[in-house]
């Protein structure tokens, strides 16, 4: 099965940049998931075997399902270490930017990243690329960066000498940028991609536990009450939504992911075809991160980026809105009138 993706020149490019580069540099977005985080450790891990020595650089924290993930704990955060990250931007001769579309991504560290002078390189799988970079790998048709990695290690030649590390981190991101591979993984290529990491003795179901049945006591609780007492279900239009305040996440001892993945449930309830969750953020008031899951054909994309300030997959999209949660609340109320003979 050919699984390429890179023209002769654009091989032969970053090939090129890899040798010349001295002091390199990978990013991903604000917020890390697992496919910023498993697609840089992997890159970082592809480069080391090239002889290469390359530094992680992120925004801000990851949850702590996946704090499992190798070399994580090497990684330098932007909110913590900004004097260090800004010193590794300004001396660096070639970043990669993996998993986001635009600076803006990164957050707080978009003017630490836009002022280096280093040599740019973007690999991401997002709608509407946005970066000034000397190279572009841009595939939004595939499921997640990290098959992007895989792909491109594996045209490289990169495969026989793939690490365990290196592929258990691919596997998790592909796993968690696709739910499990339930949504935006219809490809056979992806399937051929799990066999390969598979041949390099990774363990599928123990990815698996260390995200998803990695919750506390606490995170469980309240995402039990979050689904009986906050959740709102639109029969008529197969949508619904659910809000979590910061008082929510005070009195149930939130932590970074304890949400992870909940806005996917009531996609279970039978016609669902569009779930949209909101939350409060726990330092800054009036600003409200938003997920977005559909179904089929609907395109939470779009909702997202004309009512969320946001965009993302047919199926999987973000965004957020700078409000109370009370106005973000109407906010939805008013995108899936909008949308309702898309849902009905």
């Amino acid at each position: 099965m050919n699984i390429n993706i890179l023209t002769n020149e654009k091989e032969q490019q970053i090939n090129d940049l890899i040798d010349e580069g001295r002091n390199i540099v990978i990013c991903c977005h604000k917020s890390p998931d697992g496919d910023a985080l498993g697609s840089s450790i992997a890159w970082m891990d592809y480069l080391a075997g090239r002889g290469k020595t390359a530094e992680i650089v992120l925004p801000d924290a990851f949850p702590d399902f996946l704090q499992w993930l190798p070399y994580s704990d090497k990684t330098v955060r932007y909110d913590k270490h900004p004097d260090k990250v800004k010193d590794l931007f300004d001396n660096a001769d070639l970043v990669f930017c993996l998993d986001f579309n635009s600076t803006s991504r990164v957050d707080e560290m978009q003017p630490v990243l836009d002022a280096s002078p280093a040599k740019k390189v973007m690999i991401d799988h997002h709608l509407s690329p946005d970066i000034d970079a000397v190279l572009s790998m841009s595939h939004p048709e595939m499921s997640s960066t990290s098959e992007l990695i895989f792909r491109i290690i594996w045209q490289l030649g990169g495969f026989e000498s793939m690490t365990p590390k290196c592929a258990a981190s691919i596997y998790c991101g592909m796993m968690t940028d696709t739910g499990g591979f339930t949504y935006n993984s219809g490809s056979p290529e992806i399937y051929f991609i799990i066999s390969q990491l598979l041949a390099k003795g990774i363990d599928k179901d123990k990815i698996y536990r260390n995200v998803f049945n990695n919750f506390s006591p606490w995170a469980i609780r309240m995402r039990g009450y979050i689904m009986c007492h906050k959740l709102n279900v639109y029969s008529d239009y197969h949508a619904s939504f659910f809000s979590i305040s910061r008082q929510d996440m005070k009195n149930f001892h939130f932590i970074k992911g304890d949400a992870e993945g909940l806005v996917n449930e009531p996609l279970r309830i039978k016609g669902m075809k569009l779930s949209i969750s909101l939350r409060e953020d726990d330092r800054k008031d009036n600003l409200i991160w938003v997920s977005l899951r559909s179904v089929d054909d609907f395109p939470c994309n779009k909702m997202a980026a004309e009512f969320f300030n946001g965009g993302g997959h047919l199926n999987a999209s973000g965004g957020r809105i700078y409000s109370s949660l009370e106005e973000a609340e109407k906010t939805v109320k008013r995108a899936i009138a909008y949308y309702a003979e898309l849902l009905k």
